[in-house]
């Protein structure tokens, strides 16, 4: 450590300038990978004594097992390289517990362009990492919410049609059967008229809630196509399943027995569905198979509601 004058020639004036800084100044010999000086900062961040850093080996060893392969391998490239680097990542404190280190690494080179040693200083940029993690965390979290719908907490039409679009490819690069069902309120309108529309919004939650339950699958997507409709996306899954889970949503629905007084179905909330399957073809498009689910749901309507139709 007491190499520390070859870094400048007034050693008494550089060495007080870099240890009153946070920064932690350090110098490795290159052909011994030995330190030549480590400031003492070191040991109020880490707890780890200066004469305890005498090899390349134990920055190593101090290091976050999930780092230390590609920060080694990355430093001895750029240094080799004689390229100027920083490096990002986790250092062993004696307590056994982890700061996040920026390293930023000067190479110092001879006459003769081979490296002659390494100098850089050590930053701790833990708070940075927290703040970066947690605006990550916020911005995840963000990108969840634009993709709920704010009522009934499901997915909104925006999540839907990013992923109809992507199970559509994928049903078609894979020949696999693709099903969707398209969920209609009965009479939604006349029930906001008779209990008005803070009943009419739980009523919409409660249904999410069921339509969500019958669904138990990772891959099937419940989402709110828009006012009163809902749209349950199948992947890989044949008519026959889907027709079965589209009489459980109606089974749900009904055994809930939400008072409808102005349904002219009956005393209860009721539901009708359009469902429709395909093995999308390469020139099959997306947009005629929604419209064939829509003109299903429309004649489920026609057809007295609380039913489902699946058949053109």
């Amino acid at each position: 450590m007491a190499d520390f004058e070859k870094l400048e020639p007034d050693s008494t004036v550089y060495r007080t300038l870099l240890e009153s800084t946070k920064a932690i100044p350090w110098k490795i010999d290159w052909d011994s990978k030995q330190f030549a000086y480590i400031g003492p900062q070191i040991e109020a961040l880490l707890g780890w004594a200066p004469a305890s850093w005498q090899t390349v080996g134990d920055w190593a060893s101090r290091m976050h097992p999930q780092d230390r392969e590609w920060v080694l391998n990355f430093c001895v490239a750029q240094s080799q390289a004689g390229v100027d680097h920083e490096a990002d990542y986790r250092a062993l404190t004696r307590d056994g517990h982890y700061v996040w280190i920026r390293d930023v690494v000067h190479v110092v080179r001879r006459a003769d362009g081979s490296v002659d040693s390494l100098i850089g200083f050590m930053f701790d940029i833990s708070e940075r990492k927290q703040t970066e993690q947690k605006l990550a965390s916020l911005q995840k979290e963000l990108e969840e919410l634009s993709f709920r719908d704010g009522l009934t907490g499901v997915a909104n039409r925006r999540r839907f049609d990013a992923l109809m679009e992507l199970e559509w490819s994928n049903a078609r690069r894979n020949r696999q059967p693709l099903s969707l069902l398209m969920i209609d309120i009965d009479y939604f309108k006349q029930y906001n008229d008779c209990y008005g529309h803070l009943e009419g919004d739980a009523c919409l939650k409660r249904v999410a809630w069921l339509l969500a339950s019958a669904a138990t699958r990772a891959r099937d997507l419940l989402a709110r196509f828009g006012g009163e409709e809902f749209v349950l996306l199948l992947p890989e899954t044949d008519e026959s399943a889907s027709l079965k889970l589209a009489a459980r949503c109606r089974d749900l629905i009904l055994a809930e027995q939400i008072p409808h007084a102005q349904s002219a179905v009956g005393p209860v909330l009721t539901i009708s569905v359009g469902a429709a399957t395909c093995i999308p073809a390469h020139a099959d498009e997306l947009r005629g198979f929604l419209d064939g689910v829509d003109k299903r749901l429309y004649r489920a309507k026609q057809q007295g509601r609380d039913c489902i139709v699946a058949a053109s």
